[in-house]
């Protein structure tokens, strides 16, 4: 039985979707069969960030109405192994989602997936609530800025209070923290909530703080997760994010500022 992941936020433009290509691509770059579903109806983006949207045919809306099959549907990534996508419609409203015709796709997945990241929109709208009402495992994406970190503490409430698990009285969704476009030198100047800050606002545990990057707009104009640029800090730090996912153990980087100065970093160079 696959595992549901719903990557949310409550404020648009945090990285949310770049977070959903970023994550899915290093579970499946695990070994891990994932597909990732882009719940954002009529703003189709997803599609953009996994470099495939010349090979979008039928979308997520003709699923639901009938009008293609999964495996007509899905997108096979070229390049990791085990990664599917199922893009979402540009042309209909949200209001063609249905949480029978989710919950009937999700079941089918199932049965061939270990791991079905939903790309949630932002907000409480129709796509974003149908995106993590069926879910076991939510990934809450905020930046360190006030709005940003107010508005997924209101999700938070949504998620404990209007997903089935809530419905049914079963165990809440897991909660995860995840921290983009984070910069120490911002936090040291009070530009920017600090880690420690937003964790005490929303009390939940931390699984990754992802670094201000000019790798994730490299990635995102070239069509590539940026998880799959290892080389990069950004890519680094969600590889390490989907390592603790899966129970590993791995300490936290690009946190802290790098007090050492050009001729320090020469050293260390120097003596590796």
């Amino acid at each position: 039985m696959a595992k549901i992941v719903v990557i949310t936020s409550g404020k648009g433009g945090v990285g949310k979707t770049t977070t959903s290509a970023a994550f899915a691509t290093a579970l499946a770059l695990r070994g891990h069969k994932t597909v990732v579903i882009d719940f954002d109806v009529g703003l189709r983006n997803l599609d953009l960030i996994m470099g495939c949207e010349r090979r979008v045919v039928y979308d997520l809306i003709n699923v639901i109405n009938g009008e293609s099959t999964l495996s007509q549907t899905l997108i096979k990534d070229k390049r990791v192994e085990g990664l599917y996508i199922l893009p979402a419609s540009q042309t209909r409203d949200k209001d063609a989602l249905t949480k029978e015709g989710v919950e009937k796709i999700l079941n089918e997945l199932s049965k061939d997936f270990e791991y079905i990241v939903c790309d949630s929109p932002a907000g409480i709208e129709r796509g974003a609530l149908l995106a993590m009402y069926f879910a076991d495992e939510a990934i809450v994406v905020t930046n360190p800025e006030v709005s940003s970190v107010r508005d997924s503490d209101r999700m938070l409430g949504v998620l404990s209070s209007k997903s089935r698990r809530s419905e049914q009285g079963k165990e809440k969704i897991k909660e995860h923290l995840l921290l983009t476009r984070y910069s120490p030198e911002r936090v040291e100047r009070g530009d920017m909530l600090s880690v420690q800050d937003v964790q005490e606002i929303l009390s939940i545990p931390l699984l990754g703080v992802i670094p201000e990057s000019k790798a994730v707009l490299k990635a995102s104009n070239a069509g590539t997760p940026v998880s799959l640029d290892a080389e990069s800090d950004a890519g680094q730090a969600y590889l390490d994010a989907v390592a603790r996912f899966l129970g590993e153990k791995v300490d936290h980087r690009f946190i802290t500022l790098d007090r050492g100065g050009i001729f320090s970093r020469l050293f260390k160079r120097r003596k590796n």
